[in-house]
């Protein structure tokens, strides 16, 4: 967390201090929720190791994946941390998580008290909407095969730890399309 902080380069060393000693450590078994639907989320956790699919259901009841959050990233059901309104989303660890998680109050307090905390804020929204916008493009101008060796290249250890079925809805197909792709790369 502290190298995290860090690289914004907008924090002294006693602002970090007081940001980790707000943080409480939290671990997830394989299959534990950090949030599930209809919670209202007032945290927001750093990822220091392990996996979390982020879903949602469909009136039919199909799960659709469509984040997955690696170590060293931030996480929280974003629109329900922000409106106060209960959450359509799930955030799942696929493989034992270990989170530092703060409390909104913390951060409300923090983002009241330090204008550094309010820039670190913003960033962090900017990025989130980057992220969106490059994952609605990726759907509108690449091919599954292309995101699917994006997300080997990027995240080549994880990748296979994810089950097949989350990471074929992750990447917008089905697991027998998956199948074939993974069939086709292992030549």
């Amino acid at each position: 967390m502290h190298d995290f902080l860090i690289s914004f380069q907008l924090f002294s060393p006693a602002e970090i201090d007081e940001v980790v000693g707000m943080m409480k450590p939290k671990k997830l078994q394989k299959g534990d929720f950090f949030i599930a639907e209809g919670k209202t989320c007032k945290e927001v956790a750093f990822l220091n190791r392990g996996i979390l699919r982020t879903f949602f259901r469909a009136e039919t009841g199909v799960e659709t994946t469509y984040c997955i959050n690696f170590p060293g990233v931030l996480t929280t059901a974003y629109s329900s941390f922000i409106t106060g309104n209960p959450t359509i989303e799930n955030i799942q660890a696929l493989v034992p998580v270990e989170l530092l998680v703060i409390q909104k109050t913390d951060i409300d307090h923090l983002s009241n008290t330090n204008p550094n905390w309010s820039k670190f804020l913003k960033i962090i929204a900017e990025q989130q909407y980057l992220e969106l916008e490059k994952r609605v493009f990726q759907f509108q101008q690449e091919k599954a095969k292309k995101r699917y060796l994006d997300l080997l290249e990027n995240q080549p250890v994880y990748v296979q730890q994810i089950p097949l079925q989350y990471l074929a809805s992750y990447l917008g197909i089905t697991p027998r399309h998956l199948s074939r792709l993974r069939n086709e790369l292992s030549f």
